[in-house]
Protein backbone atom coordinates (compact mmCIF):
# COMPACT_ATOMS: atom_id res chain seq x y z
CA UNK A 1 0.00 0.00 0.00
CA UNK A 2 1.14 3.65 -0.54
CA UNK A 3 0.30 6.98 0.38
CA UNK A 4 1.32 10.16 -0.87
CA UNK A 5 1.19 12.68 1.78
CA UNK A 6 1.69 16.42 0.34
CA UNK A 7 3.55 20.05 1.20
CA UNK A 8 1.62 22.67 1.95
CA UNK A 9 2.64 26.66 1.78
CA UNK A 10 1.63 29.65 3.62
CA UNK A 11 0.08 32.55 2.62
CA UNK A 12 0.66 35.25 4.61
CA UNK A 13 1.63 34.08 8.57
CA UNK A 14 0.89 36.52 11.41
CA UNK A 15 2.13 35.84 14.94
CA UNK A 16 -0.49 37.74 17.19
CA UNK A 17 0.40 36.61 20.57
CA UNK A 18 2.07 33.84 22.79
CA UNK A 19 -0.55 31.53 24.99
CA UNK A 20 -0.03 30.43 28.29
CA UNK A 21 1.15 27.16 27.46
CA UNK A 22 4.26 27.96 25.43
CA UNK A 23 2.73 28.04 21.85
CA UNK A 24 1.64 31.12 19.69
CA UNK A 25 -1.75 32.14 18.54
CA UNK A 26 -1.19 32.34 14.54
CA UNK A 27 -3.14 33.88 11.93
CA UNK A 28 -2.49 32.06 8.30
CA UNK A 29 -3.99 30.75 4.95
CA UNK A 30 -2.89 27.31 4.16
CA UNK A 31 -2.60 25.96 0.77
CA UNK A 32 -2.03 22.42 0.08
CA UNK A 33 0.54 22.03 -3.14
CA UNK A 34 1.56 18.84 -5.29
CA UNK A 35 4.51 18.45 -3.62
CA UNK A 36 4.81 14.33 -2.46
CA UNK A 37 6.66 12.55 -0.30
CA UNK A 38 5.64 8.52 -0.65
CA UNK A 39 4.75 6.33 2.28
CA UNK A 40 5.08 2.51 1.57
CA UNK A 41 3.46 -0.02 4.01
CA UNK A 42 3.40 -3.54 4.63
CA UNK A 43 2.33 -5.69 7.73
CA UNK A 44 4.58 -6.43 9.64
CA UNK A 45 5.24 -8.68 12.96
CA UNK A 46 7.29 -5.63 14.53
CA UNK A 47 6.63 -1.67 13.70
CA UNK A 48 10.29 -0.04 11.50
CA UNK A 49 10.80 2.86 9.88
CA UNK A 50 12.99 3.44 7.04
CA UNK A 51 13.30 6.52 4.86
CA UNK A 52 15.04 6.89 1.11
CA UNK A 53 15.07 10.27 -0.83
CA UNK A 54 16.29 13.46 0.92
CA UNK A 55 17.70 12.39 4.21
CA UNK A 56 16.23 13.12 7.43
CA UNK A 57 18.59 14.23 10.46
CA UNK A 58 18.18 12.94 13.72
CA UNK A 59 16.97 9.55 15.26
CA UNK A 60 13.96 7.56 13.58
CA UNK A 61 12.45 7.31 16.44
CA UNK A 62 11.00 10.87 17.07
CA UNK A 63 9.47 10.93 13.53
CA UNK A 64 6.25 12.24 13.33
CA UNK A 65 5.20 9.00 11.78
CA UNK A 66 6.59 6.84 14.94
CA UNK A 67 4.56 9.45 16.87
CA UNK A 68 1.05 9.28 15.52
CA UNK A 69 1.79 5.31 15.43
CA UNK A 70 2.28 5.56 18.99
CA UNK A 71 -1.04 7.57 19.83
CA UNK A 72 -3.05 5.66 16.99
CA UNK A 73 -2.35 2.42 18.85
CA UNK A 74 -2.98 0.16 15.73
CA UNK A 75 -4.16 -3.13 16.28
CA UNK A 76 -1.19 -4.99 13.16
CA UNK A 77 1.88 -3.64 13.12
CA UNK A 78 3.62 -1.81 10.33
CA UNK A 79 6.58 -1.94 7.99
CA UNK A 80 7.16 1.88 6.91
CA UNK A 81 9.19 2.89 4.42
CA UNK A 82 9.06 6.90 3.54
CA UNK A 83 10.65 8.10 0.63
CA UNK A 84 11.78 11.68 1.21
CA UNK A 85 10.69 14.59 -1.38
CA UNK A 86 9.65 17.41 0.47
CA UNK A 87 13.03 19.72 2.00
CA UNK A 88 12.75 18.86 5.75
CA UNK A 89 12.99 22.59 7.82
CA UNK A 90 11.77 24.04 4.88
CA UNK A 91 8.25 25.17 6.40
CA UNK A 92 6.42 22.95 3.87
CA UNK A 93 5.16 20.79 6.44
CA UNK A 94 6.34 17.84 5.45
CA UNK A 95 6.72 15.71 8.62
CA UNK A 96 2.92 16.89 9.61
CA UNK A 97 1.87 15.90 6.17
CA UNK A 98 3.70 12.46 6.65
CA UNK A 99 1.46 11.67 10.36
CA UNK A 100 -1.66 12.66 9.57
CA UNK A 101 -1.90 10.60 6.06
CA UNK A 102 -0.71 7.84 7.69
CA UNK A 103 -3.64 8.47 10.58
CA UNK A 104 -5.92 9.17 7.55
CA UNK A 105 -5.71 5.95 5.96
CA UNK A 106 -5.41 3.54 9.02
CA UNK A 107 -8.17 5.20 10.94
CA UNK A 108 -10.99 3.44 8.44
CA UNK A 109 -13.78 4.65 10.84
CA UNK A 110 -12.10 3.79 14.50
CA UNK A 111 -12.30 6.96 15.37
CA UNK A 112 -14.84 9.77 15.02
CA UNK A 113 -14.04 12.88 13.05
CA UNK A 114 -13.39 14.98 16.31
CA UNK A 115 -11.36 12.21 17.62
CA UNK A 116 -8.92 11.94 15.00
CA UNK A 117 -8.83 15.72 14.88
CA UNK A 118 -7.76 15.78 18.54
CA UNK A 119 -4.68 12.74 17.87
CA UNK A 120 -3.65 14.91 14.94
CA UNK A 121 -3.01 18.03 17.65
CA UNK A 122 -1.50 16.20 19.94
CA UNK A 123 1.43 15.30 17.19
CA UNK A 124 1.91 18.71 15.19
CA UNK A 125 -0.33 22.71 15.06
CA UNK A 126 -0.28 21.69 11.15
CA UNK A 127 -2.01 18.40 11.49
CA UNK A 128 -5.30 18.87 11.74
CA UNK A 129 -4.94 20.80 8.52
CA UNK A 130 -3.64 17.95 6.48
CA UNK A 131 -7.07 15.75 7.07
CA UNK A 132 -9.42 17.54 5.21
CA UNK A 133 -6.40 19.34 3.24
CA UNK A 134 -8.19 21.83 1.48
CA UNK A 135 -6.76 25.96 1.33
CA UNK A 136 -8.07 27.11 4.66
CA UNK A 137 -7.91 30.46 6.99
CA UNK A 138 -6.02 29.52 10.10
CA UNK A 139 -6.10 30.87 13.28
CA UNK A 140 -5.24 29.75 17.01
CA UNK A 141 -2.64 27.70 17.49
CA UNK A 142 -3.58 26.47 13.62
CA UNK A 143 -6.02 24.01 14.72
CA UNK A 144 -9.31 26.55 13.75
CA UNK A 145 -9.67 26.35 10.20
CA UNK A 146 -11.78 28.45 7.74
CA UNK A 147 -12.92 27.77 4.30
CA UNK A 148 -11.35 30.67 2.31
CA UNK A 149 -12.41 31.87 -1.56
CA UNK A 150 -8.82 31.77 -2.93
CA UNK A 151 -8.14 29.97 -6.60
CA UNK A 152 -5.06 29.46 -7.80
CA UNK A 153 -4.75 26.90 -9.71
CA UNK A 154 -3.92 28.69 -13.06
CA UNK A 155 -0.60 29.42 -11.48
CA UNK A 156 2.88 28.30 -11.42
CA UNK A 157 4.41 28.13 -8.07
CA UNK A 158 7.98 27.85 -7.74
CA UNK A 159 9.78 27.24 -4.40
CA UNK A 160 13.40 27.86 -4.13
CA UNK A 161 15.43 26.04 -1.36
CA UNK A 162 18.33 28.06 0.69
CA UNK A 163 21.47 25.67 1.51
CA UNK A 164 20.34 26.64 4.80
CA UNK A 165 18.08 25.92 7.16
CA UNK A 166 16.08 26.77 10.50
CA UNK A 167 14.40 25.32 13.10
CA UNK A 168 11.12 25.99 13.87
CA UNK A 169 11.94 26.65 17.96
CA UNK A 170 14.97 28.73 16.66
CA UNK A 171 12.10 30.46 14.75
CA UNK A 172 9.55 30.98 17.42
CA UNK A 173 11.98 31.58 20.19
CA UNK A 174 13.22 34.84 18.58
CA UNK A 175 9.71 36.29 17.14
CA UNK A 176 8.35 39.08 18.37
CA UNK A 177 4.24 38.76 18.66
CA UNK A 178 2.10 41.14 17.54
CA UNK A 179 -1.56 41.91 16.04
CA UNK A 180 -1.88 41.91 12.09
CA UNK A 181 -3.03 45.94 10.44
CA UNK A 182 -5.68 43.57 8.49
CA UNK A 183 -7.40 40.44 8.60
CA UNK A 184 -5.20 38.20 6.10
CA UNK A 185 -8.84 36.65 5.10
CA UNK A 186 -10.54 39.87 4.12
CA UNK A 187 -7.57 40.99 2.14
CA UNK A 188 -6.77 37.27 0.23
CA UNK A 189 -10.45 37.31 -0.83
CA UNK A 190 -10.98 40.98 -1.80
CA UNK A 191 -7.33 42.44 -2.96
CA UNK A 192 -5.73 40.89 -6.07
CA UNK A 193 -3.23 38.64 -6.01
CA UNK A 194 -0.85 41.79 -7.73
CA UNK A 195 -1.65 43.69 -4.08
CA UNK A 196 -1.21 40.90 -1.97
CA UNK A 197 2.80 42.05 -1.84
CA UNK A 198 1.54 45.27 -0.28
CA UNK A 199 -0.26 44.31 2.68
CA UNK A 200 0.30 40.09 3.07
CA UNK A 201 3.52 39.34 4.96
CA UNK A 202 5.18 36.57 6.94
CA UNK A 203 6.51 37.56 10.64
CA UNK A 204 9.57 35.13 10.27
CA UNK A 205 10.98 36.67 7.21
CA UNK A 206 12.82 39.47 9.58
CA UNK A 207 14.64 36.98 11.66
CA UNK A 208 15.40 34.52 9.34
CA UNK A 209 16.43 36.55 6.77
CA UNK A 210 18.80 37.96 9.27
CA UNK A 211 20.22 34.31 10.25
CA UNK A 212 20.48 33.21 5.98
CA UNK A 213 21.19 36.12 4.10
CA UNK A 214 20.78 34.18 1.36
CA UNK A 215 17.07 34.33 1.50
CA UNK A 216 16.66 38.20 0.85
CA UNK A 217 18.84 37.12 -2.59
CA UNK A 218 15.77 34.60 -3.42
CA UNK A 219 13.12 36.50 -2.91
CA UNK A 220 14.22 39.68 -5.20
CA UNK A 221 15.69 36.88 -7.57
CA UNK A 222 12.03 35.63 -7.92
CA UNK A 223 10.27 39.20 -8.10
CA UNK A 224 12.52 40.03 -10.63
CA UNK A 225 12.07 36.89 -12.55
CA UNK A 226 8.45 38.10 -13.19
CA UNK A 227 6.54 36.89 -10.13
CA UNK A 228 3.39 37.97 -8.92
CA UNK A 229 3.58 36.98 -5.31
CA UNK A 230 6.51 35.91 -3.04
CA UNK A 231 6.92 35.09 0.74
CA UNK A 232 8.84 32.97 3.41
CA UNK A 233 6.61 29.60 4.13
CA UNK A 234 5.98 28.62 7.48
CA UNK A 235 9.01 29.63 9.51
CA UNK A 236 10.96 28.98 6.69
CA UNK A 237 13.47 28.17 4.86
CA UNK A 238 11.81 27.53 1.30
CA UNK A 239 10.69 30.43 -0.62
CA UNK A 240 8.23 30.36 -3.28
CA UNK A 241 6.65 32.62 -5.78
CA UNK A 242 3.73 32.82 -7.50
CA UNK A 243 4.18 33.00 -11.10
CA UNK A 244 1.75 32.89 -14.23
CA UNK A 245 1.26 29.51 -15.60
CA UNK A 246 2.48 30.80 -19.19
CA UNK A 247 5.13 32.32 -17.80
CA UNK A 248 8.72 31.04 -18.73
CA UNK A 249 10.75 31.56 -15.57
CA UNK A 250 14.84 29.71 -15.74
CA UNK A 251 15.91 30.12 -11.75
CA UNK A 252 19.51 30.75 -11.03
CA UNK A 253 21.53 27.13 -11.60
CA UNK A 254 23.43 28.38 -8.05
CA UNK A 255 19.55 27.64 -6.26
CA UNK A 256 18.05 24.44 -5.48
CA UNK A 257 13.85 25.01 -7.39
CA UNK A 258 11.35 22.84 -7.40
CA UNK A 259 8.11 23.79 -9.83
CA UNK A 260 4.93 22.90 -7.73
CA UNK A 261 1.19 24.32 -8.13
CA UNK A 262 -1.48 24.97 -5.53
CA UNK A 263 -4.35 22.92 -5.30
CA UNK A 264 -6.88 25.00 -3.46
Amino acid sequence: MFIYPNAKINIGLNIISKTGDGYHNIESCFCPIDLHDIIELKISNKTSLSTSGITIPGNSKNNLIIKSIKLFKPKLNYKIHLHKNIPVGSGLGGGSSNATFLLKHLNNNKYSNDEIINISKKIGSDCPFFLENKSKYITGKGEKMENIKIDLNDKKLIIVIPKKSISTIEAYDNIKPKKSHFKLKEILENESLENWKNYVKNDFETYTFSKINELKKIKNHLYDLGATFVSLTGSGSAIYGIFNNTEKIKINNKYKSIKSKIVS
